[in-house]
């Protein structure tokens, strides 16, 4: 009785410990500077939208964010650098659609895109657009189908590098709209923007948000967006999947996400800050403007985001052939 009474004691006294280190863990992070590794380069949508939350954070938690910017490898160098880094909260990670795009490009990875990271929250959603050369016939996603499905094989597609998200998007348009098209990648954004302009081209997939100026100004004919709502920026223009293609979409997303085994304490105090943050009036108005629908989410729901997308995407890679790394 004595011995098994002495276990409950230190058990008791381990766990009150347990507790109490918990609870000097919230209270002492963030105690130093944060940093935020970005797969991608300066400048871009990711780039932009991660830091216009993070300055948020930061005057909230009242400690420096930095940005690191480690393009390189489709997101391996970043994500590679983040899975080696100490579980304290202090190394995070800019994860998107992109994340989970490389999960299926690649044939090996040096970590485990579910296992080695712990997720915290989405930043932002942004759509894609699907714009159409202004000479032709086409005012939406079903004109584009029935204009694709009686000139087989004349349709061409330009979007940026195979493999990108913009690029699966049409590989997965196509697939599902049954249609015989030409998907034609190019180097960049500007470049895919000139073509469909011109004529080069007949549609293009291109993020929305570097298109916007150009949409707003007539310059574009933009058909359709790719998310399963309407952006508010643009109001009148349709999803695709309203209108013509149903159950079509391929959204575009940024979270954050820390290594793994980084202590729940440190998980729940990030998530509530970018939950904070993306919900403020001046952040949301700020994305809105880039192109991004600011959303938050919880740590599970967030993990749940990436694995879903792992697989749809993996899907898509495989029907479109395209040849892993």
């Amino acid at each position: 009785m004595i011995r098994q009474i002495f276990k409950n004691s230190k058990c008791c006294v381990a766990a009150l410990a347990l507790v109490l280190s918990t609870s000097a863990l919230a209270q002492e992070y963030p105690g130093k500077l944060v940093k935020i590794v970005v797969p991608f380069g300066a400048g871009g949508i990711a780039d932009l939208t991660v830091r216009v939350v993070a300055q948020k954070m930061s005057d909230s938690m009242k400690q420096p964010i930095i940005v690191e910017n480690r393009p390189g490898a489709g997101g391996i160098v970043a994500a590679d650098t983040v899975a080696k880094a100490n579980p304290d909260g202090y190394t995070l990670l800019l994860i998107s659609n992109g994340t989970a795009i490389s999960a299926g490009l690649f044939k090996r990875l040096p970590y485990d895109t579910l296992k080695d990271f712990a997720p915290i929250s989405t930043l932002g959603y942004f759509d894609l657009a699907m714009i159409v050369n202004k000479k032709l016939p086409i005012k939406t996603a079903a004109d584009l189908i029935s204009y694709a499905k009686s000139n087989p094989g004349k349709l061409n597609i330009g979007t940026i590098n195979r493999g990108s998200t913009q690029n699966l998007a049409a590989e997965m348009f196509v697939s599902m709209a049954g249609i015989d098209a030409l998907i034609a990648p190019y180097k960049g954004t500007p470049e895919v923007i000139t073509a469909v302009t011109t004529g080069e081209i007949d549609v293009a997939v291109e993020i929305l948000g570097p298109t916007l100026p150009q949409i707003k100004a007539g310059n574009l004919n933009v058909i359709g967006v790719t998310s399963t709502k309407r952006f508010a920026g643009l109001p009148n223009v349709p999803t695709v999947a309203e209108s013509g293609l149903p159950n079509y979409q391929a959204t575009s997303w940024n979270g954050l996400a820390a290594p793994a085994k980084t202590p729940k304490v440190i998980i729940d105090r990030l998530n509530k800050e970018i939950n904070l943050a993306v919900a403020d009036p001046d952040v949301k108005r700020r994305l809105l403007e880039l192109g991004v629908v600011a959303q938050g989410g919880t740590p599970d729901s967030t993990k749940n985001l990436l694995a879903s997308d792992i697989a749809k995407w993996g899907v898509v890679i495989e029907k479109a052939k395209i040849e892993k790394q």
